[in-house]
């Protein structure tokens, strides 16, 4: 049965990559002390948490990808229906997934364990909307930060499609976003970094490149406008490597020189997926397994990790590498029964809700 024609086989299997090197990052690599209890990371499993230290990075890819994958969505679409693509495709699994944080953290509490997210219903209300950091409330999921991130990039790419999504408007765009973000980096501004993202602007507009050259194929100023801003996301990613830098005892902090090379290879891969030879990969596994990594993303930390800490307190002859393996084997098997029963249904359902809420039938 062959793909749809704006699915990649192979850009779904990279997103795959960054998720599990998020899940890595959080299972194996973090510097945090007695993470896993009694089990001390860089004694039990040295070599894997040297190497999970850098999987943090996946977010990076992910935002790498999100700008080649979004504006390959909203070609030919109006704003308003990128808008209800989004919408439905986000929010239902990730209502379902606070739901059963709540649930977990419900259970915990009358089995008289300290559960893992506060249960207070004024902050589950804030997070439903998937902005809690914006009305400054602590985050059910951990991970849904980037979610927020995300939603800022639609809002912009939404902009850009009021004025009509073409090949020159998408360059032009693209330059402006760079310069602007630029300027907000000098200018020190807080308003700047909110609305432009300009953290990871150089990330998005690579991407954004990326399907460019996809679609038109690539020519001497697509390739400027990438160097540019891949130059940029490098020089900023200095940044976050400050953000991981790993307190004294607790081994090496992440290189940006690494760091720089590791993501330089992942875009690499997105240019063979994307414009590159991997493009024509019609194989189907990798199109599942992309479709997999919205719920594993958002489960493997708040509901994985809480079944390794059970699993560690039950059972503490079983070492350390079998519950974190099964703490992932879980998180899998949970992202495919929520992308079954909740993710395909629900993205069905409210899309076709909202996009008949846009024009509807006048009632007599």
């Amino acid at each position: 049965m062959p793909l749809p024609p704006h699915r990649l086989a192979a850009v779904d299997g990279l997103r795959l990559l960054a998720a599990l090197g998020v899940a890595a990052y959080h299972y194996v690599g973090t510097p945090t002390a007695d993470f896993w209890g009694r089990y001390d990371l860089p004694q039990a499993l040295p070599v894997l948490h040297a190497v999970s230290g850098y999987g943090w990075l996946g977010v990076e890819a992910f935002f790498l990808i999100s700008g080649f994958v979004i504006c390959m969505s909203c070609w030919g679409r109006s704003p308003a229906q990128f808008a209800v693509s989004r919408t439905a495709r986000l929010f239902p699994l990730y209502w379902a997934v606070l739901l059963l944080i709540i649930l977990a953290g419900g259970l915990a509490t009358l089995a008289g364990q300290h559960p893992n997210t506060p249960l207070d219903l004024r902050t589950d209300l804030g997070n439903l909307t998937m902005l809690p950091g914006a009305l400054g409330l602590p985050l059910t999921d951990g991970v849904a930060w980037t979610l927020w991130v995300e939603a800022r990039f639609y809002l912009l790419m939404g902009l850009l499609l009021l004025t009509g999504l073409t090949y020159r408007r998408a360059v032009a765009f693209c330059a402006l976003w760079l310069a602007l973000a630029a300027i907000g980096r000098e200018l020190h501004s807080e308003l700047f970094d909110e609305f432009l993202l300009t953290r990871y602007a150089g990330l998005f507009v690579t991407g954004i490149v990326l399907y460019l050259m996809h679609r038109f194929g690539p020519n001497l100023l697509l390739w400027l406008l990438g160097g540019f801003a891949w130059c940029y996301t490098l020089t900023l990613l200095g940044d976050r490597v400050a953000d991981h830098a790993v307190p004294a005892g607790r081994g090496g902090s992440p290189s940006w020189a690494v760091c720089a090379a590791l993501l330089t290879a992942f875009l690499a891969l997105l240019a063979l997926a994307g414009p590159g030879p991997l493009a024509r990969l019609r194989w189907r596994w990798p199109v599942y397994a992309g479709a997999l990594t919205y719920p594993f993303y958002l489960v493997h930390q708040s509901l994985g990790i809480p079944v390794v800490r059970g699993l560690l307190k039950a059972g503490p002859g079983l070492g350390l590498l079998l519950p974190i393996t099964l703490g992932l084997l879980f998180s899998v098997l949970l992202s495919a029964a929520l992308h079954h029963l909740v993710d395909r249904p629900g993205h069905r359902l409210l899309q076709r809700h909202l996009t008949r809420a846009l024009d509807p039938a006048e009632r007599t």
